[in-house]
C-alpha cells in the first residue's frame, strides 16, 4: 500500500491547488469562472494547454498500443500530432482567440450561432460535441482505477480507484473552475514530464539497457515484428495522420485558446508543443515496446501468454473465454507493473502519482462540458436572464458533478482499452467535424445548412460505427473479417482493433464526406447576411489585426 498511499498523498495536493484558486480569486462571473477571466500567462498557458491534452491516452494507452503493436505507435500519433496540433493552434486557435476578444465567445457554439445565425442547429452542435467529449472522460476514470489498482497490487479495486479520481476531479473543478483547472494541470504537466524521464532511466538501468532489451526482441521470431510497422498496414498508418486534426476541434482545447493575455502568447506555445509531445511519447512507447521483453515480470508474463492463446486462435474457446483473455492481455497497465517490479516502493509511488497526474487531465473535458451547457442551453434559452449570472455558475457546478457520475458509471461496464476507445469515438468523430470549424472561420459561403449537414453525418456515422463493432465481435490478433465485400474489393471488414472501410479507419471516410458536405449543401442554400459576413470576414472586422 505504501506506493498508493504516495499517490493518494498527491491527490490531496492537487485537490488543494484547485480550491487554493477558489478561495483566492472567488469570481462568480460566468467569464471568472469559466474562463479564469481571460488571464492566463504564458507559462500556465502552456504547460496547462498541453496537459489537457496528455490524457491517460497518451501514458497508459500509447504504452498499451505500443506493447501490442510495436514502435509503429510513435509513427502514428505523436509524429503526425507534433506537426499537426501547432499548426492548428496557429491557424485556428489564434482566430478563435480574437474573435472570442472581441465579441465575448466563451463557447465555440456561441460563435457558430452568431457566425452563421443559428439557434436550434447551435443546440445539436452543442448535444453532438458533448456526447464526443464524453468517452475522453471516461478514459479518465479507466485510467485512474487501473492505476491505483495497479500500484497497490489490487489492494484498492479498479471501482473505488476510479471512484477516487471521479471525486477529486470533480471537486476542484467545482469549486476552482479553469483558474483551478489550469494552475492543477500545469502542475501536473510538469510532474508527468519529469516522469517520463524518470521511469525510462530507471527502467533502462534495471533491464541493462534498452539495446539489449531490443536485440532481445528482434532476436525472437514472434517479436521482431515489433520494431517494424509490420502490424499496421500502410492504409491504417495514413489513417492517424487524420486523428489529430481532432486536438483543435475540441471544445476543451478552443476554451483554453481563449484563456490567453495575448495572442502572443500562441507563438511559444506553437515552438514549444512538439517537443513536449517528444518528452512525453518517446518513453511511454518505448517501455510499451520494452515489455515485451520482460518475461521476469509475472504480470507482464501473464499478460504475454493470453496473447500468445489468443493468436493460436483454438476454436474450443467460449466467447467468455476470449474475452477473458483479450481483458488479460491489454496492456494498459505495463507501464505500471514495470515500475512496481523495478522500483522501491517510494519512487514507484512518486512514478504513480506522474501517471495519475496525465490520467487526470479529464478536468478539462468535464469544465468544457458544464461551460457549454450552461452558455449553450442554461443562458441561451434565457437561464441567466431569468436567475442571474450567479444561478448560472451554480448551475455549471451542478453539471459537473453529473458528468462525473455518468462517466464513472459508464467506465464501470468495462468498455474497450482506453486507446481504441479514444481513437475510435472522441478522436475520430471530432476529426468529422474540422470542417464545420474551418468553413465558419475561413469561408464567407458557408451556410447553417452546411454545418447541420456536417452534424448529422457525424452523428450518424459515429453511431454506426459503435452499432457495427458491438454487433460484430473482434477478430483474434492478426486477422482480419471481411464483412462487406464488393467484387474482389472488401469494403468493410472488422479488425482486433476497430473497423475499417476499404483499409481505411472509419476517420477516414468521415472527415472527407464531412468536408464534401459542407461545400455542396453550402452552395445549394442560401448564404448568411451581409451584417453577419461583416462580422468575420470584412476589414473592419478582421480582429487579429488588431489584437
Amino acid at each position: 500500500m505504501i506506493p498508493a498511499l504516495v499517490v493518494f498523498a498527491y491527490l490531496g495536493v492537487i485537490l488543494y491547488i484547485g480550491i487554493f484558486a477558489f478561495r483566492r480569486y472567488q469570481q462568480v462571473d460566468a467569464e471568472g469562472y469559466f474562463l479564469a477571466g481571460r488571464s492566463l500567462g504564458p507559462a500556465v498557458f502552456l504547460l496547462s494547454l498541453f496537459g489537457t491534452n496528455m490524457t491517460a491516452f497518451t501514458i497508459l494507452g500509447s504504452a498499451g498500443h505500443a506493447f501490442s503493436n510495436g514502435i509503429v505507435t510513435f509513427g502514428l500519433m505523436a509524429s503526425s500530432s507534433a506537426l499537426v496540433i501547432p499548426v492548428g493552434l496557429f491557424l485556428v486557435g489564434t482566430r478563435m482567440w480574437a474573435l472570442g476578444k472581441r465579441h465575448g465567445f466563451i463557447t465555440p457554439v456561441q460563435m457558430f450561432r452568431d457566425r452563421w445565425e443559428c439557434t436550434h442547429i447551435g443546440t445539436a452542435i452543442f448535444a453532438l460535441q458533448a456526447a464526443l467529449l464524453v468517452p475522453y472522460i471516461i478514459i479518465a476514470v479507466m485510467g485512474g482505477g487501473t492505476t491505483l489498482s495497479a500500484v497497490s497490487g489490487g489492494a484498492v479495486p479498479y471501482w473505488l480507484g476510479g471512484g477516487v479520481v471521479a471525486v477529486v476531479v470533480m471537486s476542484y473543478v467545482f469549486f476552482g473552475g479553469m483558474r483551478g483547472t489550469a494552475w492543477v494541470n500545469t502542475f501536473q504537466t510538469v510532474l508527468f514530464l519529469c516522469f517520463g524521464a524518470a521511469a525510462l532511466i530507471l527502467v533502462g538501468s534495471s533491464i541493462g539497457g534498452f539495446p539489449r532489451a531490443m536485440e532481445s526482441l528482434l532476436g525472437a521470431e514472434g517479436t521482431a515484428a515489433l520494431l517494424t510497422r509490420e502490424r499496421i498496414s500502410p492504409r491504417f498508418f495514413l489513417s492517424y495522420t487524420f486523428i489529430p486534426l481532432s486536438t483543435i476541434v475540441f471544445p476543451h482545447i478552443i476554451i483554453f485558446c481563449l484563456t490567453a493575455r495575448r495572442m502572443q502568447q500562441f507563438k511559444s506555445t506553437v515552438t514549444f508543443y512538439p517537443l513536449c509531445i517528444l518528452a512525453i511519447w518517446l518513453p511511454c512507447v518505448f517501455l510499451g515496446v520494452a515489455a515485451n521483453a520482460m518475461h521476469d515480470v509475472p504480470a507482464i508474463a501473464a499478460k504475454l501468454d493470453a496473447r500468445a492463446l489468443l493468436a493460436a486462435g483454438d476454436a474450443a474457446l467460449t466467447a467468455a473465454q476470449v474475452a477473458e483473455l483479450r481483458q488479460a492481455a491489454a496492456g494498459d497497465d505495463v507501464i505500471i507493473l514495470m515500475l512496481e517490479h523495478y522500483a522501491p516502493l517510494w519512487l514507484a509511488g512518486m512514478l504513480g502519482a506522474g501517471i495519475m497526474a496525465a490520467v487526470m487531465a479529464s478536468d478539462s473535458q468535464i469544465l468544457a462540458l458544464s461551460t457549454m451547457f450552461t452558455e449553450d442551453v442554461f443562458a441561451f434559452y434565457g437561464g441567466k436572464r431569468r436567475f442571474g449570472e450567479r444561478a448560472q455558475v451554480q448551475t455549471g457546478r451542478l453539471f459537473v458533478v453529473l458528468i462525473a457520475a455518468v462517466a464513472y458509471a459508464i467506465a464501470l461496464q468495462a468498455p474497450p482499452g482506453i486507446f481504441n476507445l479514444a481513437v475510435q469515438y472522441a478522436f475520430s468523430g471530432y476529426s468529422a467535424l474540422l470542417p464545420l470549424l474551418v468553413a465558419a472561420l475561413f469561408w464567407r459561403r458557408s451556410t447553417k445548412w452546411g454545418a447541420l449537414a456536417v452534424t448529422v453525418w457525424t452523428a450518424a456515422s459515429v453511431a454506426a460505427v459503435a452499432l457495427f463493432q458491438a454487433a460484430v465481435p473482434a477478430p483474434p490478433p492478426g486477422t482480419v473479417v471481411p464483412y462487406w465485400t464488393v467484387g474482389a474489393v472488401d469494403v468493410i471488414t472488422r479488425t482486433p482493433g476497430g473497423t475499417a472501410v476499404w483499409g481505411f479507419m472509419p476517420v477516414v471516410p468521415m472527415t472527407l464526406v464531412s468536408a464534401l458536405l459542407m461545400v455542396v449543401v453550402s452552395w445549394l442554400t442560401r448564404r448568411p447576411s451581409d451584417a453577419a459576413l461583416a462580422r468575420y470576414f470584412s476589414p473592419a472586422g478582421d480582429v487579429r489585426s488588431r489584437s
